[in-house]
């Protein structure tokens, strides 16, 4: 009986070597074939074995070149390349993520270190290099927030800031790049949009309610955005600001706030609510404020027109 390499032959068969080789030195004359191929720095009777995965792979490599980001990406699975790894003898091919992708890869890690309640993705998202910089006003705030990132992982115990200003003028977009900036180094933070914040809270009792107020009490950076723009209730400044910010004076946890009233204004505001006028209440809530912040103004164009 013949045996199977005899029957290949008599077949018509046995020039398949040369047939793979062939082919192999075809793929040569594409340049980024014979670059992958060179790196590789294997037999070419071994690597003929591979010129169809490894032509897939040439393709995917001159996808890339020149390639602007994710958006323009044409391999099969977007931001990654289909490229060979050696075994001794043997290819493997499996996918690799490029720069753009590694790039995304990093920013959600970051994402994963702020969380938020009511704030929009692109406040969340917020990076110091897109800060709008031509403005002078700014300037002050920069450095200010400059100075708290630098100095923060000796000291995780600064004050925090209350930035209060004119409306639309990127105070919440400021707060948040900071606290980006500091999730690259794994800072946690947490960003809460107050209105909605206590909406959220009154209808999450029996719920959620504790996981979500424990979450705000403790995180390491925090933003109240928007403190002043919520209807005042004694429940509201009592029961959930007071507390927190007992909590965090004691803990000395940086806090933050953006609001469009000034200290005074602001107390004025938290004294009034539906059931009376309490001004001591407000002060109480006033004097950790300014206990856990340093103050600045911005006033400044309304960035979202």
């Amino acid at each position: 009986m013949k045996t199977v390499k005899e029957s290949l032959k008599s077949a018509g068969f046995h020039n398949m070597d040369n047939v793979l080789l062939n082919e192999f030195q075809s793929a040569c004359k594409d340049p980024y074939f014979k670059k992958l191929v060179t790196a590789l720095k294997m037999d070419p009777h071994v690597l003929m074995k591979y010129t169809s995965s490894l032509e897939d792979s040439a393709r995917e490599c001159r996808n890339c070149d020149g390639c602007k980001g994710l958006i323009e990406c044409k391999n099969q699975v977007e931001g990654y390349r289909y490229l060979p790894k050696s075994k001794g003898d043997i290819l493997e091919f499996d996918y690799r993520a490029c720069p753009f992708q590694e790039k995304r890869r990093k920013e959600d890690m970051c994402l994963q270190n702020i969380e938020t309640f009511g704030i929009s993705s692109d406040i969340r998202a917020a990076k110091m290099k897109d800060i709008y910089g031509d403005d002078k006003n700014r300037l002050p705030i920069m450095k200010w927030m400059n100075h708290f990132i630098k100095n923060y992982k000796k000291d995780p115990h600064q004050k925090g800031l209350y930035l209060h200003g004119s409306f639309g003028s990127g105070k919440s977009y400021l707060i948040a790049a900071m606290f980006h900036e500091l999730a690259k180094q794994n800072v946690k933070s947490v960003i809460v949009f107050w209105p909605e914040f206590l909406r959220e809270l009154k209808s999450s009792f029996g719920a959620d309610f504790k996981d979500k107020f424990h979450i705000v009490q403790s995180a390491p950076l925090l933003l109240i955005d928007d403190i002043g723009a919520e209807s005042t209730t004694v429940w509201g400044r009592d029961e959930i600001l007071c507390t927190i910010l007992q909590y965090r004076m004691q803990e000395k946890l940086p806090t933050f706030f953006t609001s469009n009233l000034d200290l005074a204004l602001l107390e004025a505001h938290l004294s009034v609510s539906k059931e009376k006028i309490d001004e001591v209440k407000a002060r109480r809530i006033m004097k950790r404020i300014e206990q856990l912040t340093d103050t600045l103004e911005l006033v400044s164009v309304n960035l979202r027109k």
